[in-house]
């Protein structure tokens, strides 16, 4: 069942194809409401009036927006749907890009596109073919909400799917946010150490147990304990966390040990590099024009980036 009416066409300067908004996603989240827990009376908001003190129904409520003290303009979905916006009524691509130049950050819900009618089946297979092809992904502009937004479109399987996404200054940077400097050993011991512990941990799919939302599992363990007044389940016993790591390289071997037991042990890794203290030792130190060359790129390098 389509998301919306609300477009008719993907638009790709010429060519246009009508469609569908399908949305992609589910939540199977367990869903709770407000309830009062001395007779377990349903907790419900009611939408009052404050001019009329009574309680609307859904027909007597609409937008409107409050540009001034006391002064509202009301706006209807007819209004919206009839902006005068090239993007009101299409989703018009705007350029292609790689995908990995765009910040996950920035990829919201996904929808399917999928063709209206007969008509539009072969002009959407086309596209479908010829963006599956493509090394780079579909930018795209529509209205939804009552604003403009920006999308990612691209193929999965043989269908569209149209990403949301947010707007460069609705991603926050992580400047403020960045640690204190710390050097790593010049031996790259603890980079390689990672980098064996990431191997050990790599994996072809998502499937698997160990990636399943067991939080609902176990919420729904307790809510149907609870319906049959039985005792609540246990929770199983977990290692407790280690405090402060002192030994950094101690800590990632302990760790590609346990991910090695965990995926079986003929599970091919790298192995961590041993600690060279003594190769540091008889390191010679850089001369001064080196030295000064380093101080002048950490310089260079120190920008803080801009806003994403």
């Amino acid at each position: 069942m389509p998301l919306t009416s609300e477009y008719s066409v993907v638009s790709l300067v010429n060519v246009t194809v009508p469609l569908h908004v399908v949305g992609a996603t589910e939540n199977h989240s367990i869903q709770f409401h407000q309830y009062h827990l001395e007779d377990m009376g349903r907790v419900r908001v009611k939408k009052i009036c404050e001019l009329e003190d009574r309680e609307l129904a859904n027909a007597e409520i609409g937008k409107g927006y409050e540009y001034a003290r006391d002064q509202v303009v009301a706006i209807t979905d007819e209004d919206l749907s009839n902006l005068p916006l090239p993007t009101a009524k299409a989703i018009e691509v705007a350029a292609f890009v790689p995908l990995e130049s765009i910040d996950p950050l920035r990829i919201g819900d996904g929808y399917y596109l999928t063709p209206d009618g007969a008509v539009a089946a072969k002009p959407y297979k086309l596209l479908v073919e010829a963006l599956g092809r493509y090394s780079k992904v579909a930018v795209a502009k529509y209205a939804w909400s009552g604003r403009e937004r920006r999308g990612l479109m691209r193929v999965r399987g043989d269908v569209l799917v149209l990403h949301a996404m947010r707007w460069p200054d609705e991603v926050r940077s992580p400047a403020e946010l960045f640690p204190p400097a710390v050097d790593l050993d010049e031996d790259e011991d603890e980079i390689e150490g990672a980098l064996a512990l990431m191997d050990s941990m790599t994996r072809d799919d998502l499937d698997g147990d160990d990636l399943r939302d067991t939080y609902t599992e176990a919420l729904a363990k307790v809510i149907e304990a609870k319906r049959e007044d039985k005792p609540l389940p246990e929770e199983p016993e977990q290692e407790a966390p280690k405090g402060q790591v002192l030994d950094l390289m101690a800590a990632l071997q302990e760790s590609v040990q346990k991910a090695k037991a965990s995926r079986g042990e003929d599970a091919e890794v790298h192995e961590l590099p041993k600690k060279t203290t003594a190769k540091k030792t008889a390191k010679k130190q850089p001369t001064k024009k080196t030295a000064a060359k380093k101080t002048a790129a950490k310089k260079t390098t120190g920008r803080r980036p801009r806003s994403a």
